[in-house]
């Protein structure tokens, strides 16, 4: 059986003019996961549009197609393009799950939820000539399952290509959060075994490696337990975290110790009642400059991700944000304009309130406001969060903020890291366009490492496998 599995692309990720960066970072694991669950026998092959030219001139017997929410209009295209051909097409996804009959238009089979298990079902199904139209995940389980297919993946096309992935979902339930609607039938949240998770580390080459679960430290043991498996691995690591687990005792120094260098955390709002409104209640009673003088201080740079446009906020929120984050020598910050995702309790909430404005999937992308907020214009929202950007990343700001830093090591290491990753965009076009973003990597391991010696005696690992202001949470 020939297969092909394909992760569609926005048109501006395949732009001929410019190509930012972040389409090139983490290759499609999802895809690889499902590769991995086919016979031998079959013929497969992995295309993502982000870093290469989709081949649709090719008759496979089955497609499978990964959709999110801007990628629906370009995934709907693809699949209907091989299914005038005569070809099944399967289509998954977190766009699938919250939109299932929009999907149901273009795919013979349609998969709700992750589809680890699911997929099983269908292949047999469809080897059958029996499959279901829809298949739904209910089960929830990563035990057993077997390692991506990273063999099928262009590891030079991708900065980043170790990325992991040993859990699924987690434990908190944001309004905003899109991934409450993907695990809407069963469990929303569960992890592989540990030794699992090791096997899998255990063959990966390099140094590197990012972690792209959800919620890394969102089981206190088992994360616990994979970090005393991963020490003396020699890794340098990157992930994410809520606030919360920043404060279990000892869990940031174990992932320290075993190379954790950057993290991203949600801080998302400065206003109390905004979390609240937002069912982050896991970022209150925790200090927010607290967390951060205990990353700075283990060694560990802050990726701070921040949501404008929540009922709280008004046009003074986004240089109060930036000023907030400057202030404390926040390496790099990720903003979001708040986007309600079709299927999340938010969406459902400005539904009812009549404040939703637009409904083109492309445009819910965190850049452009698609509903009414409280207390500003669509156009006021979309304007603070370019400028906002604007501010944060200008020179004058980077440097500032590096400046807060105590030791010169940390200093240089934070004006790297930022300059590198966001006043370089004309670089990365060149090196993206000349197929050289692999050779960025020992860079970036470089800067991770930092300059402090110390932190830095990591070794080149070798796999065994191949030798407001009132209200405020600051």
């Amino acid at each position: 059986m020939k297969v092909k599995l394909i992760l569609p692309a926005l048109t501006e990720a395949t732009s001929p003019f410019w190509r930012p960066i972040k389409y090139s970072l983490f290759p499609p694991l999802g895809l690889a996961t499902l590769a991995a669950y086919l016979d031998e026998n079959d013929q497969v092959v992995i295309q993502d549009e982000h870093v290469e030219k989709l081949d649709l001139d090719d008759e496979p017997d089955l497609v499978g197609i990964q959709v999110y929410i801007t990628n629906a209009r370009r995934a709907y295209q693809i699949a209907d393009h091989y299914r005038r051909k005569g070809v099944y097409v399967c289509l998954g996804g977190l766009h699938v799950t919250s939109m299932l009959d929009e999907a149901l238009k273009h795919g013979d089979s349609v998969f709700v939820g992750p589809a680890e298990d699911t997929w099983q079902d269908f292949l047999a199904d469809f080897r059958t000539w029996f499959p279901k139209k829809v298949y739904i995940n209910s089960t929830r389980t990563l035990q057993g399952a077997p390692l991506p297919r990273r063999d099928l993946i262009q590891s030079q096309q991708y900065l980043v290509p170790n990325s992991v992935v040993v859990s699924r979902g987690c434990p908190h339930h944001c309004d905003f959060c899109y991934k409450d609607a993907f695990f809407k039938n069963g469990k929303s949240f569960y992890t592989r075994s540990i030794d699992q998770a090791l096997q899998e580390i255990d063959t990966l080459p390099g140094t590197h490696l990012y972690f792209l679960d959800d919620h890394l430290f969102g089981n206190p043991q088992f994360a616990a337990g994979l970090f005393d498996g991963m020490r003396g691995m020699g890794r340098l690591w990157q992930a994410g975290a809520t606030l919360r687990s920043l404060f279990h005792p000892g869990l940031l120094q174990k992932a320290v110790d075993c190379g954790l260098r950057s993290i991203f955390v949600g801080f998302e709002s400065l206003n109390e009642q905004n979390l609240k409104d937002q069912n982050k209640y896991h970022n209150l009673s925790y200090q927010y400059p607290m967390a951060i003088q205990r990353l700075h201080e283990a060694g560990v740079m802050v990726n701070a991700s921040f949501v404008f446009g929540m009922d709280g906020d008004d046009e003074s929120v986004f240089d109060r944000t930036v000023d907030w984050a400057i202030e404390h020598s926040i390496e790099t910050a990720t903003f979001h304009i708040l986007t309600p995702y079709p299927g999340t309790a938010l969406y459902q909430r400005l539904l009812r309130q009549g404040r939703m404005l637009v409904h083109d999937w492309e445009l819910y992308d965190t850049r452009h406001a698609v509903f009414q907020p409280a207390h500003m214009s669509p156009q006021a929202l979309e304007e603070g969060y370019w400028r906002a950007y604007q501010r944060f990343y200008n020179w004058e700001a980077i440097y500032a903020s590096a400046w807060g830093k105590p030791d010169m090591g940390g200093k240089l290491r934070h004006m790297a890291y930022t300059i590198g990753w966001k006043k370089c965009e004309m670089l990365w076009n060149l090196i993206i366009r000349t197929r050289c973003v692999g050779y960025a990597r020992p860079l970036l391991e470089k800067v991770l490492r930092g300059l402090n010696k110390e932190k830095s005696s990591l070794e080149i690992y070798t796999p065994k496998s191949s030798r407001q202001t009132t209200g405020d949470v600051v």
